[in-house]
């Protein structure tokens, strides 16, 4: 039974972090820490092993993503490499920081981190793009299949800084960093929805390899736990890129940032109740 519910938090964190872009850490970590929480087989499950194995799985995600957004040629390379100049670095620093916190810590800060990443799905609608000016911008340009150009653009220092905030905060908590980058890209840079999407997949996939080694040489790896929720994620992967390419993906962000509120406001309770 235990194995059939890793494959399924696989495959719902695959699908849905695919479909908007968030890598789907924010739902494996919780699952793990719950997981843990039941069952007595393996070693303990502290927030070190659910974060690194949560980010071997992210590796998995973002290559299954990247390949399938590859062949809809809506992935900006340049721009995905330049941010990862950022999330690497962040993604280290990330990790380093995460070995020190302890269950209660991490339940508190993790639990508060998800109900911002809901507010932020919530809001993003509501927001406007932030205009600025080509001067101090690398301009790109998009056209999508209905033959519409769009122009976005940012400053690189910008970017990079800004990648280095999400590659911590997915190196401390597991979660890929999309939930931060996708909502920065559209409105700080004026990127494109999808190709937003698509290449916060891609920066996901190079940023994961570098936190996950960090974790893995700690020891912060459940190899048989990893090993079951990867061919859920790779296929979830797969299914989330066809949803996004067909389907409006309200009514899943809707149903997914109900469940990060409800599940931020356990983690919450469970760390301040010890």
């Amino acid at each position: 039974m235990e194995w059939i519910v890793l494959l399924v938090i696989g495959l719902c964190a695959g699908t849905l972090g695919s479909l908007v872009g968030l890598g789907g850490g924010i739902i494996i970590v919780p699952g793990l820490l719950y997981i843990g929480a039941f069952t007595s087989q393996g070693q303990e499950m502290t927030p070190q092993l659910a974060v690194g194995t949560s980010l071997i799985v992210m590796i998995f995600t973002g290559l299954s993503s990247t390949l399938s957004y590859m062949k809809h040629k809506t992935i900006d390379y340049k721009s995905g490499l330049l941010f990862f100049l950022g999330s690497g670095p962040g993604g280290i620093a990330g990790a380093w920081m995460n070995k020190g916190l302890k269950m209660e810590e991490f339940n508190i800060y993790f639990g508060i981190f998800m109900i911002i990443v809901a507010i932020i799905l919530m809001v993003k609608k509501y927001l406007k793009p932030i205009s600025h000016s080509p001067k101090y911008s690398s301009k790109r340009t998009f056209i999508d299949p209905q033959g519409i150009e769009y122009t976005y653009g940012y400053h690189p220092a910008l970017g990079i800084l800004i990648s280095f905030v999400v590659g911590f905060c997915s190196g401390l908590f597991g979660i890929g960093g999309g939930s931060l980058m996708v909502p920065a890209m559209i409105l700080l840079f004026l990127f494109p929805a999808h190709v937003a999407t698509a290449t916060s997949m891609f920066i996901i996939f190079l940023s994961s390899i570098v936190s996950s080694s960090v974790h893995a040489a700690l020891g912060n790896v459940d190899w048989l736990y990893a090993g079951v929720l990867i061919p859920g994620a790779w296929f979830g992967a797969k299914a989330g890129v066809y949803l996004n390419t067909k389907l409006p993906s309200k009514t899943l962000v809707n149903i997914l940032r109900v469940v990060i509120i409800i599940v931020g406001v356990k983690l919450i309770y469970e760390g301040i109740s010890g």
